[in-house]
């Protein structure tokens, strides 16, 4: 049942001032609702808005709430489709990686430019995000992101010349960074029960990543190991028709109204949002701290395969190790939601970094392949819950009206560590051997945990 009045022109003002006034008739019901909560108010509401409203009397208000809900699961499920194609980009890369060197005969430096390229795609797209969430909206701007990363896929799959083959991965990374800040930044935005649809978002990031290495690594040993990247086109293709559908190009307030939740609060600084943004201390560290956690995991995932095969001995299917990690991945972002809650977010990740240094030095001083790949795989469950963490903190410590803007360059320029690092395992690995992995893994996780400690704690401020 939709609003009638969000299509007249002063249905927007009527809806959100209905919509903030009933919440305190039915606000004894919001524990029971799983975090749908406002609803019009047709006592004390304009009056084009009573008449147009008039089903939502108030013998009507569980229907209301339920109707909110079903649109709020839908809007969610379309992002998590969203971010598990993201992961499903960055699960890819790993066990493909040997096969591309061979293809293309090239080495460790070179097949590192795929990251170098991508990196330029992610800085682009979280530099180009914040004006197009302006001037596009999050509903043009998400489907514009998955329109890129069909674009890219289109130009990997024929096997093209390597020059071609990387210049594809800018492409996709600009659209990556684009769906990334606009989901991230929506779900932040959500009032209700938020942490944990952030974790389960990146939960889908998760999946994404842990299939991709399985149809990954059977297309690694195939003549036609390009066509994997029909199958990608495919996914993207199935992103962009879902985004099209559910959000029908609108703006990120217009769906919030939709699910029965007043708009984010408006700035009132005469500089541009990207010059706010820019000025916050707390977006800079954040974003150096995303910088380094995406690194590591990327790193991870994308040179452990090599590292198996090379150090450890282990034979073509090796690529179920990243599997293994990126599965951890999705597990740690939903069955430690409770050790977050417990603990708090902000320790917690201390204790999550300080394990997986430990595991981390295992893999490099056990020479074990059963033991290195159990050990990766806890590793990515205990990294796993540190990402939608650091985007939950960021909607607690910054103004509501910068969110999706500051989001996007955290989360853009974040992507950037997953190519920086991986380069330079690459180029490392091309000096002193892919023995080197580990120990640059511990050291950058030592890093990451020392940039949490200046993060700030304090609430965002409202003016």
């Amino acid at each position: 049942m939709e609003l009638d009045i969000l299509s007249s022109p002063n249905g927007m003002n009527a809806s959100v001032q209905s919509l903030s006034r009933l919440n305190r008739v039915y606000n004894q019901n919001d524990s029971n609702h799983g975090g749908i909560t406002q609803i019009p108010d047709l006592q004390k509401a304009p009056q084009n808005a009573v008449e147009s409203t008039l089903e939502y009397d108030l013998g009507n208000g569980d229907k209301a709430i339920s109707q909110y809900k079903g649109r709020e699961y839908i809007q969610l499920a379309a992002l998590y489709w969203c971010m598990f194609l993201a992961g499903w980009n960055d699960g890819s890369t790993g066990p493909l990686l040997p096969r591309i060197q061979e293809v293309y005969n090239v080495g460790y430096i070179i097949v590192s430019l795929i990251f170098v390229f991508a990196c330029v795609g992610f800085i682009s797209g979280a530099c180009l995000n914040v004006p197009f969430s302006e001037k596009l909206g999050f509903g043009k701007t998400i489907v514009l992101g998955s329109f890129l990363q069909q674009t890219a896929y289109a130009l990997q799959a024929p096997q093209l010349p390597f020059p071609v083959f990387v210049m594809s991965f800018t492409i996709n990374g600009i659209g990556l960074a684009l769906q990334d800040a606009q989901s991230n930044g929506f779900v932040a935005s959500l009032k209700d029960h938020a942490e944990t649809k952030m974790g389960l978002l990146h939960a889908s990031y998760g999946a994404g990543a842990l299939c991709a290495p399985l149809v990954a690594t059977q297309f690694a040993q195939m003549d036609h190991w390009s066509f994997y990247y029909l199958v990608s086109l495919s996914v993207a293709t199935i992103n962009t028709i879902v985004q099209i559908a559910v959000f029908r190009f609108k703006t990120q307030d217009d769906c919030l109204v939709e699910i029965g939740q007043e708009p984010g609060e408006k700035g009132t600084s005469e500089h541009s949002h990207f010059r706010q943004i820019m000025s916050l201390k707390s977006v800079h560290l954040l974003a150096v701290f995303i910088l380094v956690y995406v690194g590591v995991e990327v790193t991870v995932g994308g040179w452990i395969v090599t590292f198996i095969q090379t150090v450890r001995g282990g034979g073509s299917k090796s690529g179920y190790i990243s599997a293994g990690f990126f599965g951890g991945l999705m597990i740690g972002r939903i069955v430690l939601l409770w050790v977050n809650q417990k603990i708090g977010e902000r320790r917690v990740l201390y204790l999550y970094s300080a394990l997986a240094i430990g595991l981390e030095i295992v893999v490099w001083l056990v020479p074990s392949l059963i033991g290195d790949g159990v050990a990766i795989a806890i590793v990515g469950m205990l990294l796993g819950p540190m990402y939608p963490i650091t985007m939950n903190h960021t909607g607690r410590i910054l103004p509501r009206w910068l969110l999706t803007g500051s989001i996007g360059w955290i989360a853009g320029f974040g992507q950037a560590g997953s190519a920086v690092f991986p380069f330079m395992t690459g180029a490392l690995a091309s000096k002193f051997g892919i023995k080197s992995l580990q120990p640059l893994l511990v050291s950058m996780m030592a890093f990451m945990t020392i940039l949490w400690a200046f993060v700030p704690g304090a609430p965002r401020k409202t003016d």
